[in-house]
């Protein structure tokens, strides 16, 4: 934009604030409507803007505050002046549709609406707010708004820096326990804070913050950390001497307000409010006696009433038909026990918010193995329920050498203290006879797992040598064992994790033309959001409280991303190309580099984690392959390592990729890690009907002035799909894939290159169209866990009634086409076929045959049984359809291993 000396240095918004002046915006504003009807011209919008500026120092000078409604009034008459008549059109359609949707947020927000925060935040993600996040009194009615929630999670998360600060906090813990003083924190609600200005403090605490506060005091105090009294530290709050904090409560702040990073469902719904529990996942233990499984039963109750999720390993309980001595009779087995726990989840539904979610873990040598396996195949049945199987290393060496694998009675191994498949000191040789009851052939019930999530989406896997290769703890612990609902977070057992994603998205820059991610702000952001997820486990109230033992004596955290393919999108960087895994890469990589650096500083300041001398970072090791691959590194790991044997670190573990269904709806985004999974799609409402689009997708279209409703129309009528459409360029159909455009062996390959360089796992699923063959699911495994996976999901289209939203039948065959189109002309990224080679893993013949063709006919299409209709019948099943429980939606989607409402943002998933 040319240098124009404009005299407005101000102007009045709706809501009667006064801001800064910025010309850029009515730049920008001409820029898009013109784009949008194919008019844009440099040169004339140069004239445009001069003639503007013109206008505005003529009528208002120096002196004189504009109103926004005056300048778009003169936006409008200039471009009338300049005969871009059809210009002025899209941009008056433009305004009143801000204006129409401006008005329904200030209806769904009543005395709530504040302009600063509710305009940077889409009407969607609004509604989403007002049905699910925002808090309510007795009679339903709102008492806050967006800025109020971001207010109240920040004025908790801020807590921590302060009782930590250096003239009250003893890293060493050598100071004299202070008495323990009576609190009552209604006496003191709203009339303390930080910050008092103008009468009022500009931080204020409520009872819950101040319960909190109380609680992280008496904690710290009790292990000698605490310089001053209780009383002591009220009176320096008082006093002001802590209002430099105010500083990181901003940042808090403007993390979630300016939609850069999103804490876990649980902190948004609880932080400063009656329940206080923050964490998404926990992972509880049950034993072979009824004592234990019956207190594991009330423990998960506590954590469903808490708004947590939990995940169980049933591998230690006696098979089905075994003897119980005590009682004469013989046990039921795992799947029965799942059962229970899944009714408990049904009837206990989470902070009002919505029903609990389970992981079901069995590990392979377990007898009942087959009937876990098949648990799952009739709908209705677990419906609360992921449930994966646990590989255990001993397994592969059998399925290597094609021998019979061991089934063997958990309930013997106890009886003898022997060890258990997967632990230290495991040998086969050395198990008791009886323990074996069986044989299968390791090959055979790896194809049966296969058949089964083929034909129904579940069990997923989880491999256990791939979880614990790095994990510092292994040789002090054993192995871990189990994982929070979505498989993300492997965990001992009562260790909970706060998650946290930040939006990639918000580091995509668009300046004179250009687009860039900005690494550097990336970087700050990194150091924030690790600040924020770590102050939460201070201000966490943990459901059991030996899940507050267990999670505090680690102090692990989950800080992931999303929004992965949007900022994919912007940079034109195909998914499944070289440049996209490098990308995913890199991006990963900074995220746990600046994570664990920040926790080094932390530990620093504040010590290092309980169990930090039971690991083996001090021996220099870290819980990250991409660390053991020095050829994959562009930053300075080296120095990492080193400052972590000097000064320690504060967290075992610092991140994970998570699913984000709910918080990426929030900030309208795509989910986590995942390819999105459409375009567009079209929402009914009594009004009548209009489309969601992807927010970079309708970004490019308005600019090359291609936006318009038959287009969107085609476009969800090929399932959200760009592939066959001969109304889209070619270069954006090459960048704007989407799940089902990608072939497994890429969606694999994507979850593999990020877990290098995540220190926990990652929650993916690995979407399959409707005509893969059970063959490509079992292969799928075996590249995930030769390529270092720690569980793989897969979900192929149409195999579950509960997903409804499907490509229909011939926009199916149309995506078959083209999919086959790109693999015989070389788009399907080779590089990743040459390391299926590489590994063994050849794929299905039609796969190959296609691949080394020249040309495509109509006849290989049908070698592929592409009978996408009778196969769409046949997995469709109109009496088991599923919608969503609060808004009735049938747009319902399966991403990382959940279920989400593309309408409300409702998830079965907890974390989201």
């Amino acid at each position: 934009m040319m240098d124009l000396s404009i005299k407005v240095k101000k102007v009045i918004k709706r809501d009667g604030r006064v801001v800064d002046f910025d010309l850029y915006r009515i730049f920008y504003a001409i820029e898009r409507a013109m784009k949008a009807v194919g008019q844009y011209d440099p040169n004339k919008l140069s004239e445009i803007l001069k003639f503007i500026v013109n206008i505005l120092n003529e009528k208002f000078g120096e002196e004189n505050i504009p109103h926004v409604e005056q300048i778009q009034d003169i936006i409008e008459y200039s471009l009338v002046k300049f005969d871009l008549y059809e210009v002025a059109k899209a941009y008056i359609t433009y305004r009143k549709e801000k204006e129409r949707i401006r008005k329904e947020k200030m209806e769904l927000l009543g005395p709530f609406y504040e302009e600063d925060i509710a305009k940077k935040f889409s009407l969607n993600a609004i509604k989403l707010m007002v049905n699910r996040y925002l808090l309510r009194d007795e009679n339903k009615n709102l008492i806050e708004g967006p800025k109020q929630m971001f207010e109240r999670v920040a004025a908790l998360v801020v807590i921590p820096d302060i009782l930590y600060d250096p003239r009250v906090y003893d890293k060493d813990g050598k100071q004299f326990v202070k008495p323990e003083e009576e609190f009552n924190p209604e006496e003191l609600e709203y009339k303390i804070g930080l910050k008092y200005e103008n009468g009022e403090y500009k931080v204020k605490w409520n009872r819950y913050h101040l319960e909190r506060m109380k609680y992280l005091y008496d904690e710290l105090n009790r292990k000698g950390h605490m310089k001053v009294t209780w009383t002591q530290l009220l009176d320096m709050i008082k006093k002001g001497e802590f209002d430099k904090y105010y500083e990181n409560y901003l940042k808090y702040f403007n993390l979630m307000a300016q939609k850069k990073f999103m804490p876990n469902s649980p902190t948004l719904f609880n932080a400063g409010a009656r329940l206080g529990q923050l964490s998404a996942c926990f992972v509880i233990d049950i034993k072979d006696d009824m004592e234990s499984i019956m207190e594991s039963a009330k423990e998960a109750a506590l954590i469903f009433k808490s708004g947590g999720g939990v995940g169980i390993n049933y591998s230690k309980l006696r098979p089905e038909g075994d003897v119980v001595a005590s009682t004469g009779g013989v046990a039921s087995g795992p799947v029965s026990f799942m059962k229970i726990i899944d009714t408990l989840t049904d009837v206990i539904k989470q902070g009002g918010k919505r029903r609990g979610a389970n992981m079901g873990i069995l590990e392979i040598w377990h007898p009942d193995i087959l009937k876990f396996i098949h648990a799952k195949e009739q709908e209705g049945t677990l419906t609360n329920f992921n449930i994966s199987v646990m590989f255990t290393p001993d397994f592969w060496e059998y399925y290597n050498d094609n021998k019979p694998y061991p089934l063997i009675n958990p309930r013997i191994l106890s009886k003898y203290n022997a060890p258990f498949p997967g632990d230290l000191n495991y040998d086969i040789n050395k198990v008791p006879k009886e323990a074996i009851v069986n044989y299968v052939d390791p090959k055979s019930i790896l194809n049966d797992i296969a058949f089964v999530a083929w034909k129904s989406a579940d069990p997923g896997c989880l491999f256990m040598d791939n979880i614990n290769r790095r994990n510092v703890m292994y040789k002090y612990r054993g192995p871990i064992k189990a994982t929070n609902p979505c498989g993300e977070q492997p965990l001992y057992p009562y260790e909970s994790c706060n998650l946290g994603s930040i939006n990639l998205y918000s580091m995509i820059k668009f300046k004179n033309g250009d687009v860039y991610f900005d690494w550097e702000e990336y970087k700050e952001t990194i150091i924030w959001a690790y600040r924020f997820l770590d102050n939460v486990i201070d201000v966490n109230k943990y459901p059991v409280k030996e899940i507050e033992k267990a999670s505090k004596s680690v102090r692990r955290i989950g800080l992931g991303y999303m929004g992965l393919a949007d900022a994919m999108y912007a940079l034109k960087i195909p998914y499944s190309s070289e440049e996209g895994f490098k990308f995913i890469m890199k991006v990963t990589e900074y995220l746990t580099y600046y994570s664990m650096l920040e926790s080094v500083n932390r530990a620093k300041e504040r010590g290092v984690f309980e169990k930090y001398y039971e690991t083996s970072y001090p021996e220099g090791e870290i819980p990250l392959e991409g660390y053991y691959h020095r050829d994959l590194w562009t930053l300075d790991w080296d120095y990492l390592v080193e400052e972590i044997k000097k000064y320690g670190i504060r967290n075992v573990e610092v991140t994970s990729i998570a699913p984000t269904g709910s918080i990426s709806m929030l900030v309208d985004v795509s989910s986590g890690i995942e390819p999105q999974y459409s375009l567009v799609y079209e929402k009914r409402v009594t009004a009548g009907t209009y489309y969601y689009v992807d927010i970079e997708f309708e970004r490019q279209l308005r600019e090359r002035g291609l936006y318009n409703e038959e287009l969107l129309k085609k476009i969800s009528n090929n399932g959200g799909s760009l592939m066959g459409l001969d109304e889209i360029p070619e270069d954006m159909k090459k960048v704007f894939l989407t799940a089902l455009d990608i072939p497994w062996w890429d969606h694999v390959r994507a979850q593999a290159v990020a877990q290098l360089w995540i220190t926990t796992s990652i929650s993916k699923t690995i979407n399959m169209p409707s005509w893969v063959q059970p063959e490509d699911v079992y292969k799928a495994y075996i590249f995930a866990y030769k390529s270092g996976c720690k569980g793989i999901t897969i979900y192929r289209e149409g195999s579950k009634s509960a997903q409804v939203y499907y490509a229909p039948a011939e926009a199916s065959k149309n995506r078959a086409k083209e999919y086959l189109k790109m693999v015989l002309s070389g788009k399907i990224n080779n590089k990743t076929l040459e390391i299926l080679k590489s590994l063994g893993i050849e794929l299905s013949a039609i796969y190959k045959e296609l691949i080394y063709e020249e040309k495509i006919e109509e006849s290989q299409v049908g070698k592929v049984k592409l009978n996408l209709q009778s196969s769409y019948s046949i997995n469709k099943n109109d009496n088991l359809k599923t919608l969503c429980p609060i808004c009735g939606s049938n747009k319902l989607k399966h991403e990382g291993g959940c279920i989400t409402c593309m309408d409300c943002g409702w998830s079965e998933c907890i974390i989201a």
